[in-house]
């Protein structure tokens, strides 16, 4: 073989190395995103469990809000419906957006039940509806931390697959850029509702 040859098959195999180390560290970076989701999942649960036994315990003080309570237990079961299809496929940009339209509407459903026990003084001073207003804010404060988490893992994903020369391997190999979650998208949202226990 002559020396060109030998250059070619060297550039050749630098090439695919090169490749090769990009596709792993997007796999990688891929797999973190998971990761994260997954652990902004182990905190819906969460949250999901507490709602029921949130609105079992309002229930009885709000036997003529019933619409309220409905609205709660719909929001978190399309909540539920929406954390799956985002676990089945957390890069996916639609999953993604679902479960943030869900969330915010169980995020609405639950400040509306607060603002309306407010005006009960005896389920305002129920222990157990302090107990579970206060894992409910935990809950809270911790879906929040799980949430940068992830968003700062699909920002170091983004970053790496669209990078020169990188991005050739990502768009060649089917690596679209992932979804940031997002908690709020207007003013109103933004917003924090007032609530009082």
């Amino acid at each position: 073989m002559s020396a060109t040859a030998w250059m070619v098959l060297a550039l050749v195999a630098v090439v695919v190395i090169w490749a090769i180390a990009v596709y792993n560290r997007l796999v990688q970076l891929r797999n973190r995103i998971a990761n994260a989701f997954g652990q902004i999942d182990v905190q819906l649960k969460r949250r999901y469990d507490l709602v029921p036994n949130l609105v079992e315990v309002a229930r009885g003080y709000l036997a003529h809000e019933a619409a309220t309570l409905e609205a709660v237990i719909k929001a978190r079961g399309q909540a539920q419906g929406a954390a799956a299809a985002a676990r089945a496929a957390p890069t996916s940009a639609s999953a993604i957006g679902a479960l943030a339209v869900a969330e915010q509407a169980l995020g609405g459903s639950l400040g509306r039940l607060m603002v309306v026990a407010e005006s009960y003084p005896e389920l305002k001073a129920d222990a157990t509806m302090q107990s579970l207003s206060e894992e409910l804010t935990s809950t809270e404060n911790r879906l929040g931390f799980a949430r940068q988490a992830y968003n700062d893992q699909v920002l170091d994903f983004n970053d790496q697959a669209a990078q020169f020369p990188a991005i050739v391997v990502a768009r060649l190999l089917g690596f679209p850029t992932a979804p940031m979650l997002e908690s709020t998208r207007s003013e109103e949202e933004r917003a924090a509702p007032k609530v009082q226990f």
